[in-house]
């Protein structure tokens, strides 16, 4: 006895939805890298900045206390 039309047609119903979560997941997951991706990014220039600016703190100090220069 073969399958009944009804349980060929749930299995099918059933590989497309499966297909499509998996795809979604798939997409998801990129996503998600992404995200994290470009926070990991931003967080770096961050810290370049604060970097930056403690750099431009010694050397206005190092300015001030050394008012002959170098």
């Amino acid at each position: 006895m073969g399958l009944s039309r009804h349980e060929i047609t749930k299995d099918v119903l059933q590989q497309y939805v499966e297909a499509a979560l998996s795809t979604a997941g798939g997409v998801a997951a990129i996503c998600f890298d992404a995200a994290r991706r470009v926070t990991s990014e931003l967080g770096a220039f961050g810290t370049e900045v604060f970097e930056i600016r403690e750099a431009r703190r010694r050397a206005h100090e190092d300015d001030t206390t050394n008012p002959d220069g170098p």
